[in-house]
């Protein structure tokens, strides 16, 4: 990368980006500082520095000329982003999404709210499951047209999607020898028979992880980076029931508590649990982030077996 590009994409960032789009991401790098010179002028923006990037986009912090905070988003996926900004549009009523400004579909580009504040991955602190269904059911209860539900992908395709990724991280990981591919199929089988148990459903965020929500202090917990789709409400809530959890005991008190503030079966929600946990195992093992006894406790859920109390 030239001296100009690495002023908003670092070498670990340029590698995930390479993960996921392939090697000709470096081409679109190569030309992202045109970019967002273009932008910058078109939309009247100061641009102030980076911010933390994801694994499909880059991410920058801008200031409007009317003194807006905000930021400025983009993906080699220009498809992304114009889903992403219709799903911010569609949730904006609720107040739980940044606000969207402006979107470039031919150069992948969102400008939107900044909203201040550490995603709760970052502080570290479970929050209460009654905050955190809270924002999963405003979400889910947006009103949305009969026709736009139909733009919405099916569930069964994001979890295609997602079993595809962390069988192809477990492979090539750590993960390797710690999560059998036996553990994964049955994940996998599990998750598309519950995708399929439903017809119709909600609109999802598809990818509400603690990374992926902002603790924004008075105005609450708003969440980032939708991959919605449309299916069965339980599965957005699997990440919070497993996030830090100590023991089986603490995964069956949040799903009683989170299942009843979203008004969804707790017995789904848990069926849910068993089939993404390998996945979350996977992901904490190649990325050295197990704590004690954790991959137990993940493993344990997989197979159906209650947790041992820690």
């Amino acid at each position: 990368m030239n001296d100009v590009t690495m002023q908003f994409v670092d070498e670990p960032q340029r590698r995930r980006l390479e993960r996921r789009f392939g090697a000709h991401v470096g081409d679109w790098l190569a030309g992202l500082p045109a970019v967002v010179d273009k932008l910058a002028a078109e939309w009247r923006l100061t641009v102030e520095g980076t911010a933390p990037h994801g694994r499909t986009s880059v991410v920058l912090h801008v200031l409007g000329a009317d003194g807006r905070k905000g930021v400025v988003k983009l993906s080699p996926d220009s498809g992304l982003a114009v889903a992403e900004a219709g799903l911010l549009r569609l949730w904006e009523p609720t107040g739980r999404v940044p606000r969207v400004w402006g979107l470039d579909p031919r150069h992948g580009a969102v400008f939107m709210e900044r909203v201040e504040g550490d995603t709760v991955a970052a502080k570290g602190e479970v929050p209460e499951m009654e905050t955190v269904g809270a924002l999963i059911a405003d979400l889910q209860a947006v009103e949305v047209s009969r026709a736009r539900l139909q733009e919405l992908p099916p569930l069964t395709s994001r979890v295609q999607f997602v079993f595809d990724l962390w069988e192809r991280e477990r492979c090539e990981g750590p993960a390797a020898e710690a999560v059998p591919a036996s553990v994964m199929h049955r994940a996998r089988a599990l998750a598309r028979d519950l995708a399929n148990g439903r017809e119709g459903g909600v609109p999802l965020h598809g990818d509400l992880h603690p990374g992926n929500v902002i603790d924004g202090g008075e105005r609450g917990l708003v969440a980032l980076d939708p991959r919605g789709c449309l299916g069965d409400g339980a599965v957005d809530a699997v990440d919070w029931a497993m996030w830090q959890a100590g023991d089986n005991d603490e995964v069956e008190r949040r799903v009683s508590v989170l299942s009843r503030v979203m008004d969804v079966d707790a017995e789904r929600m848990m069926l849910w649990v068993r089939a993404f946990a390998p996945c979350l195992a996977v992901s904490k093992i190649n990325r050295g982030h197990l704590r004690a006894g954790e991959f137990d406790l993940l493993m344990g859920l997989a197979a159906g077996d209650p947790a041992p109390a820690r």
